[in-house]
């Protein structure tokens, strides 16, 4: 299972509290882990990333393990411990303005 903690907004839209576990097929990147939230909660479709195009929201940002994976290629592996359970992917909804 791979964990997921949600921004607040982001959770309360899903319904949810704390974070969100998913199951993922396959090799675990970002576009897995993603496709399977949005199939456990069909609700955040279009909030993380562009439904026409996939692409990450401006205001969205994904980490793990301390790293931020916004500009990564949506295919390229997650670290280990994200895909064995030990550390949770975030997707943190960015600041803007001033």
């Amino acid at each position: 299972m791979i964990r997921v903690v949600l921004p607040p907004h982001l959770r309360t839209l899903a319904q949810v509290s704390g974070e969100v576990r998913v199951e993922v097929d396959g090799p675990v990147t970002q576009r897995q882990v993603l496709d399977a939230v949005e199939r456990s909660f069909p609700v955040l479709v279009g909030t993380m990333r562009d439904r026409a195009t996939g692409k990450r929201r401006a205001l969205v940002r994904f980490f793990a393990c301390e790293e931020d994976l916004s500009n990564e290629p949506p295919d390229a592996p997650l670290p280990d411990r994200v895909a064995s359970g030990d550390e949770p992917y975030l997707v943190v909804g960015a600041m803007a303005g001033g």
